[in-house]
């Protein structure tokens, strides 16, 4: 079975090829990425896989690319994920997120290839939550607030529209908030990680710069989100159905520095940063898992409190 990832450079990307390499020899897997992309993420197993070079948003290139491997699985997970970056580039978000997954749908019709297609969607599309609808299905209205969520809408409904239109067997996975090691520091849990591990080893002063503390976010480690990734693509899915993942708990941002300061033995002071703040924020994410959990029996497994100290230690590794 040949299984490409989208995206394997990256944070997801990266533990998804991690887990499919551990758990599933059989698979001869592919990869994609950009000429830029960074690849530390995968440097220790580089040699267990092929990667192939391509730009998403050159349908040309795309479409040599899977005629080239001719994927059974394909699990989408390349784009441009940090939302405060999709206010200053909108247009980019939306070209990457929107128009690269068209080229892919594209070149599979024109093809006529037929694999399995997981698109990795998010909980950023619900936006506006009131809290009489928490937690959320996925029947909540979706009511994006940023120019990131607007493309992962995009990308839901055309992960709809080519199923029933072209009958692709695509499952659109709307993943909530999940961190863990290899996270970008950009990133709010491991942004704060690192900065604390710089405080530890006197990197810088006792200072952790912050934004918005009191948002709410349902937290699941990427090793448990990418299992799922895994479940959605084994068949107890059903093409063009849309299937929430995530832990089913929240946590305030306050409540994640709270937790990471306690996991150090450094006096901190806290400090509000005018620039981390965003023109619109969701305020409270707090899925239900219940459609995926019944169709997979997927649960989460490791614990938000281990998932942090595991990225604490990611940076006390990588921090000099």
């Amino acid at each position: 079975m040949k299984v490409l990832i989208t995206g394997i450079t990256g944070f997801a990307g990266s533990h998804l090829a991690d887990y499919i390499l551990e758990n599933h020899p059989d698979v001869e897997l592919y990869g994609v990425y950009r000429w830029r992309s960074r690849t530390e993420n995968i440097e220790h197993v580089l040699h267990r896989f092929t990667n192939v070079e391509c730009d998403l948003r050159d349908a040309n290139n795309v479409r040599s690319v899977l005629d080239y491997i001719r994927p059974d699985k394909i699990f989408h997970l390349a784009a441009q994920s940090f939302v405060p970056s999709s206010w200053r580039a909108p247009s980019e978000s939306l070209d990457t997120n929107i128009i690269g997954q068209v080229n892919i749908f594209e070149a599979i019709k024109e093809l006529k290839i037929d694999p399995w297609i997981q698109i990795a969607c998010s909980s950023e599309e619900y936006g506006m939550v009131y809290s009489n609808e928490v937690p959320i299905l996925e029947s909540n209205p979706l009511r994006p607030l940023s120019p990131y969520a607007v493309s992962k809408v995009g990308q839901d409904f055309l992960g709809y529209q080519y199923f029933m239109s072209y009958g692709m067997k695509i499952i659109r996975t709307r993943g909530f908030n999940h961190t863990g090691p290899r996270r970008g520091d950009v990133f709010v849990c491991s942004d704060f990680a690192k900065q604390i591990v710089s405080i530890e080893k006197k990197r810088r002063e006792p200072v952790i710069y912050v934004g918005n503390l009191d948002a709410r976010r349902d937290f699941t480690d990427v090793r448990d989100m990418v299992r799922g990734y895994w479940m959605a693509l084994s068949g107890n899915c059903d093409p063009g159905e849309v299937y929430n993942i995530c832990r089913g708990k929240c946590w305030t941002i306050q409540q994640v520095l709270d937790m990471l300061v306690s996991y150090s033995n450094v006096d901190i002071r806290i400090e509000k940063d005018p620039k981390r703040l965003r023109p619109s924020d969701v305020p409270i994410l707090l899925g239900d898992n219940t459609r995926f959990s019944k169709a997979t029996g997927w649960k989460p497994e490791i614990s938000f409190e281990q998932t942090l100290k595991d990225i604490l230690d990611y940076w006390r590794q990588r921090v000099n």
